[in-house]
């Protein structure tokens, strides 16, 4: 199993850059990929209509950079599944959604570890990509890897702000990430995830996390939105979405073009 590079960097002290992917198509990982700009990439299943196939192509698309890791957005209702899969896929980190207090997020880190008496998990050994499908399934280097997945939890409910501290003093919980836009619907004011009160409640969760000792990663659209971020202390961030980067480009030179036909 290869080494875990986001791992490595959270434990030499440094930051972390990422990117996101909806699209499941692994061409779009080795693009990224041959960039050399980023240190993992996220693929956002929660959104993406994806395969067991295509997540065990995604994985296999990933690990042609030595130098890149790799994460998988879980969805809330079948994070067990998911999860497990994903990670023995040979996606190597989780950004798990939806939680609502401490003990779901203690049930998050027990789907990842491996169960043996030390980690405590209920994570067990599978014939599958991440091992070679019959070479080191159970073995104890996949029981090192499962304990180096950097787990990542999304701040996104109303229920999470309010059980934070206990959330942040859960062994095994590396990066806390807030959710604006359901955070908004959980406390009544939907679609209001960029107004002042809601950013406070997330510049609340940072400031929170940090004194913890914990990495909270922001999520943004360009390197012009990293600056505040940075100045409270912030390290980790995660740019911009593929989706939303092709929507960009169209609704720019779109209507550029449009106006040179028009003008011809």
């Amino acid at each position: 199993m290869r080494p875990n590079r986001l791992r490595q960097l959270l434990k030499e002290g440094k930051p972390t850059l990422g990117t996101h992917l909806i699209c499941p198509w692994p061409g779009l990982v080795e693009i990224v990929g041959q960039s050399g700009a980023f240190d993992y990439i996220e693929f956002v299943g929660e959104y993406a209509p994806w395969s067991l196939e295509q997540m065990d192509d995604w994985a296999r698309a990933a690990d042609l950079f030595p130098s890149m890791s790799s994460m998988m957005k879980v969805e809330e209702q079948a994070k067990g599944l998911v999860a497990t899969r994903a990670l023995d896929s040979g996606i190597q980190n989780l950004l798990f959604t939806d939680v609502r207090s401490a003990a779901e997020v203690r049930e998050c880190v027990r789907i990842v570890r491996a169960e043996t008496p030390q980690a405590g998990g209920t994570h067990g050994a599978g014939m599958r990509r991440a091992v070679g499908y019959v070479l080191g399934g159970g073995s104890q280097e996949w029981c090192d890897a499962m304990n180096d997945v950097v787990i990542a939890v999304m701040i996104e409910k109303k229920g999470a702000m309010e059980d934070l501290e206990a959330i942040l003093a859960v062994e095994g919980v590396d990066m806390l990430q807030f959710g604006p836009t359901d955070y908004s619907i959980s406390v009544g004011v939907p679609g209001q995830g960029r107004g002042e009160p809601v950013q406070a409640i997330q510049k609340k969760m940072v400031e929170m996390a940090l004194k913890a000792g914990k990495h909270p990663r922001i999520e943004i659209g360009s390197y012009e939105q990293a600056k505040p971020w940075l100045d409270m202390g912030v390290r980790h961030f995660c740019i911009g979405w593929d989706v939303g980067i092709l929507f960009g480009w169209c609704k720019q030179q779109g209507p550029a073009m449009r106006e040179l036909l028009a003008k011809a």
